[in-house]
């Protein structure tokens, strides 16, 4: 490579981490030229990779497809300027826009291929959350299965501790945290943790999201998968905590059901929430949205 052109989408680190300085193993290659898309918001960072390189006689230009280069960061970019992860909302609809019929019935409204996509979402995130009303009604794993890829993160928002002991989240490999508030038992929150599930009060009488959310950022949690249920869904959208949401929507009919997005308080068309950037795309039989609400 000697001689070449380096393109990136983000300044070369110029510290030590789990690896060694970008920078020096660029001087070293005999690289002359750098094209930098972003300037790294890590303030250990912060151009000074940009600085290290000029000062040894490199080439740089920066700022080159810099928006593209954000949005393909985007939760590192969040991470670091908000100190919180980035939030993506993620269900299954009907074309009614229910995710259960009225019995509490919702497997499977999206097809095999739809949910291997889901499981996609899952590796390529850092946690994903459901409530409590999720792990009582449908017992998920929240493991990636359908594809090749790690864990993430489970995280279970559960302010009263109703959690079953035997419940299959608590189960397997997969790291496992509880949200919970100080109203929970503590009986019941000591027993967990000998179990070795971690559990943490981030509230009073219910779990607070925005505190949860810098809880998870403090452990170094840059996107967060959201997937339900719909008390859940409904309290990130009216909070205003989500950045993305990923809807699948089957060729399904269910009328009277569950319905995937409660009470948002808008009363009039202009209160409505606007969604920008609206991709569509089909997978299989069904067809999934995605749009950004940030």
């Amino acid at each position: 490579v000697k001689g070449a052109t380096l393109y990136v989408n983000l300044e070369p680190c110029c510290h030590w981490g789990k690896t060694p300085p970008c920078v020096e193993a660029i001087l070293q290659s005999g690289i002359e030229e750098v094209v930098i898309g972003n300037i790294d918001p890590n303030p250990q960072v912060g151009g000074k990779g940009i600085q290290f390189l000029r000062e040894h006689g490199l080439r740089v230009r920066t700022g080159v497809l810099e928006a593209e280069g954000r949005e393909l960061n985007r939760a590192y970019f969040k991470y670091h300027e908000e100190g919180l992860p980035f939030v993506t909302l993620k269900y299954a609809q009907s074309l009614d826009g229910r995710i259960a019929t009225s019995t509490g019935d919702s497997r499977w409204i999206s097809s095999e291929r739809a949910r291997r996509f889901a499981h996609r979402l899952r590796a390529v995130h850092d946690a994903v959350l459901v409530g409590i009303g999720t792990v009582l009604a449908d017992d998920p794993q929240l493991t990636v299965r359908m594809i090749k890829g790690r864990n993430p993160l489970r995280v279970i928002i559960d302010s009263h501790l109703r959690i079953p002991q035997e419940a299959k989240v608590l189960q397997g490999d997969a790291p496992t945290l509880i949200a919970t508030a100080s109203v929970a038992p503590k009986e019941k929150a000591q027993a967990l943790r000998q179990m070795g599930i971690e559990v943490v009060e981030v509230g009073g009488e219910r779990v607070e999201l925005s505190r949860l959310l810098k809880e998870l950022a403090s452990r170094g949690v840059l996107s967060l998968l959201v997937e339900g249920g719909q008390g859940v869904i409904t309290s990130f959208l009216r909070e205003g905590l989500a950045d993305e949401l990923v809807v699948i929507v089957a060729p399904l009919l269910i009328g009277r059901g569950v319905e995937a997005i409660g009470d948002l308080g808008v009363r009039t068309l202009r209160e409505a929430k606007t969604l920008r950037g609206v991709k569509l795309r089909r997978i299989g039989q069904d067809w999934v949205l995605e749009a950004k609400l940030r």
